[in-house]
């Protein structure tokens, strides 16, 4: 075996070790509450109190890379709420995934907005 595949193999299972509970939410073993409070409510919120953060510096480079980002781990965490909300009862399951329908759209319609404050700004 190369040095490069032993290397990439061992890196490779090195970010399932650190990633393992990330990698079951997205396939949706993880427990509801644990992926919709801890990833969904926790994170997000603290991804979106450093994105208002950066808006009120008018740093705009960082704005741009906080909203992509913000927006990937939107999808990455609405994916892993909707997976795992099989794992709930029947009220939580259709609870959890209206309300990921309506965070998608929230969240849509800010970056959306953010966007266009953003190119305003610049013109």
């Amino acid at each position: 075996m190369s040095p490069d595949r032993t290397y990439n193999s061992l890196f490779s299972s090195l970010l399932v070790i650190v990633f393992e509970p990330e990698i079951r939410a997205w396939c949706g073993a993880q427990s509801l509450g644990k992926v919709f409070w801890g990833y969904g409510v926790i994170v997000c919120s603290a991804l979106i109190l450093l994105c208002t953060r950066t808006f009120y510096d008018g740093n705009i480079v960082m704005q741009e890379v906080l909203g992509i980002l913000f927006g990937a781990y939107t999808v990455w965490v609405l994916v892993a709420v909707w997976r795992c909300a099989e794992n709930a009862n029947p009220f939580w399951c259709s609870l959890a995934r209206w309300l990921t329908v309506a965070w998608a759209a929230n969240t849509a319609f800010v970056l959306l907005f953010l966007q266009f404050q953003l190119l305003t700004s610049i013109i």
